[in-house]
């Protein structure tokens, strides 16, 4: 091992190197620090939320006691739904800092409740939220490659590299040690924040492997890239420039553009559209025959058909039978939404197999349950709580039944099953083979080292 003491001793009396690798380590570390911040503050938001409701619930209980229309305890209680961040979110917050993770319905049409909390201002979510992901994605090549660009290039212009491949050992082993030290110090900086920010939340150690061994499959990717292209036998800048070249098209470049044709092959409705459609339905029902709109919701829910005929006047079964047929008639456009949504998400998913950035990116949000599934796992949540809800409300309205102040605690409570740890085998899988392919090319050039330039 006297090799790895004399590496490790030249690499650290540059100063650029030792600068780059504590910068590294500062970044990952607020990075993570960030990471558990807002998920600490996420978790705490729902806590508060949860106590708020229950004072809520207990003043709407207050007044009842004497009994009123069940209608207008549904149209005037609001239920909490919420999504808590699984143990891993803090390393890759995805969707979670766009998409609401707290939301109140009620037992209206559900549709335009899910879809309020889209309207944020894009500017805000443009440059996304500085985790770990974003330190992994951008940020650890651009100092794989201050440490590799000169791996040659360097020795040369000392005039130190003929000298060097004269050298037992030396040659292809030389170069692989010294590339294999550099990785495994950046990959040091980025693995020992992880593990005490994991150590910290009660991470899973199937969810840290998978973390880990992603970090490790991304770096080797630009390692072998970095070998390849260093090995050349040209300037010190000439490679400098070209694997930033190389980053700017694999990280922006080509994701960018990938994004943009993905977008108009697979087009989807915003969700905004579906709130509106849904509600110029319901508020059109305000115009129609009320024996026309019930008629129309006891054909597809004859569970209420021999109940008391509809009265003169308003009554809360028609506003919320109306309310549900509202609900109805944009169900195709939902589910259009939907697979247009989890289309692009698996479009996505074959890109990770061609770019590694995109690749670490989908592995790092689906093992931290940030990403298009979890959200979309959240609304199915919140449509069987109030589906529950709904039917918990029907045989008071149909059946004409007094909604007393003890009919509150039996209400349907949210409920959400404990965050669960989603194993990226695919995203995973494609990393490695990538990150293997790459690394394999670029030992196989570090064998072809001259001491002369091409």
């Amino acid at each position: 091992m006297s090799w790895l003491v004399h590496e490790t001793r030249l690499l650290l009396r540059s100063r650029l190197a030792l600068v780059a690798l504590l910068l590294l380590l500062l970044l990952s570390t607020l990075a993570v620090w960030s990471g558990m911040r807002e998920v600490a503050r996420q978790q705490q938001t729902i806590a508060r939320l949860a106590g708020l409701q229950q004072q809520e619930l207990a003043v709407q209980a207050r007044k009842y006691v004497d009994g009123a229309d069940a209608g207008s305890a549904a149209y005037y209680t609001f239920h909490n739904t919420w999504d808590a961040p699984s143990a891993g979110a803090f390393l890759a917050l995805g969707l979670r800092d766009a998409a609401p993770y707290v939301l109140r319905v009620r037992a209206l049409a559900l549709q335009a409740q899910l879809h309020e909390g889209e309207s944020f201002n894009p500017e805000l979510a443009l440059a996304g939220r500085f985790d770990f992901a974003f330190v992994l994605v951008y940020l650890a090549p651009l100092f794989l490659i201050a440490l590799l660009y000169d791996l040659v290039s360097g020795e040369r212009r000392a005039g130190r590299l003929q000298t060097l491949l004269a050298m037992p050992g030396a040659g292809r082993r030389l170069w692989l040690r010294r590339t294999g030290l550099r990785a495994a110090l950046v990959y040091g900086c980025l693995a020992l924040p992880v593990l005490a920010g994991a150590l910290s939340s009660g991470t899973s150690m199937a969810a840290l492997i998978v973390v880990l061994a992603s970090t490790a499959a991304y770096l080797a990717f630009w390692s072998g890239l970095a070998l390849i292209i260093a090995t050349r036998g040209v300037s010190s800048a000439a490679n400098a420039m070209t694997l930033m070249g190389c980053w700017a098209v694999l990280t922006l470049i080509l994701p960018t553009l990938a994004n943009v044709l993905l977008a108009r092959a697979v087009p989807v409705q915003q969700g905004v559209e579906l709130m509106l459609a849904q509600r110029q339905a319901v508020h059109g029902a305000w115009d129609l025959p009320p024996g026309a709109t019930m008629e129309k919701f006891l054909r597809s829910h004859p569970e209420w058909r021999h109940t008391a005929p509809l009265p003169a006047g308003f009554h809360w079964k028609w506003y919320y039978a109306f309310q549900q047929l509202g609900d109805e008639s944009v169900a195709p456009q939902v589910s259009a939404y939907r697979e247009g949504l989890l289309a692009r998400q698996r479009w996505t998913a074959r890109l990770g197999w061609l770019l590694p950035g995109v690749g670490v990116q989908a592995a790092l949000h689906r093992q931290a349950d940030t990403d298009l599934q979890a959200q979309l796992a959240y609304q199915d949540r919140i449509a069987d709580f109030h589906a529950r809800l709904r039917g918990f409300y029907y045989p008071y309205l149909f059946n004409d039944i007094r909604f007393a102040s003890n009919d509150f605690a039996a209400q349907p409570r949210f409920s959400p099953p404990d965050p669960p740890t989603p194993v990226p085998a695919s995203q995973l899988l494609a990393l490695v083979l990538m990150g293997l392919a790459v690394l394999i090319l670029g030992a196989a050039a570090a064998g072809h080292v001259r001491p002369t330039r091409v």
